[in-house]
């Protein structure tokens, strides 16, 4: 069983950390915190500036798969490096309009389904009239535009 994981962190990288990111948390990373939903979150050691971008890299290591919306708010700013610490040491205060943290639900059974979806559970609406079926070999139909002129 423990070969399972292992074959799946050196093939793929959309479940978890690949062996690569591994190798290069545990020489060059340092532990910032975690956040509500298990991902964990690191920078370079003491803060060092990486000199091919300038600052200080950060990185998150996901729980389960990585999926980018799973990232809360607070820990998306310090990781684009629009605050400089850490929601771990300053916690993020949400403003009074913001709505709490969803990930994207596209593919799952919370996932939005609009009227006419086949996903929906809802009985979808009936055809308004304006659409005419298109047939195999069939001759276009000649349709009128409001205005009185051929199409």
């Amino acid at each position: 069983m423990a070969m399972k994981p292992f074959l799946l962190q050196f093939f793929t990288w959309w479940s978890g950390q690949t062996i690569g990111t591994r190798f290069f948390t545990w020489r060059f990373g340092e532990r910032v915190g975690e956040d509500e939903f298990g991902n964990v979150y690191y920078q370079t050691a003491g803060g060092k500036i990486d000199p091919t971008i300038g600052v200080p890299r950060r990185w998150v290591v996901y729980k389960d798969r990585t999926e980018a919306t799973l990232v809360p708010a607070g820990w998306l700013g310090w990781l684009r490096n629009t605050q400089v610490e850490p929601p771990s040491v300053q916690p993020y205060t949400p403003r009074e309009w913001e709505r709490p943290h969803q990930p994207n639900m596209t593919g799952t059974p919370f996932g939005y389904r609009p009227k006419g979806s086949i996903l929906n559970q809802n009985e979808r609406p009936a055809a308004t009239g304006d659409y005419d079926a298109w047939s195999p070999g069939g001759a276009p139909k000649e349709r009128r535009i409001e205005t009185g002129e051929k199409a």
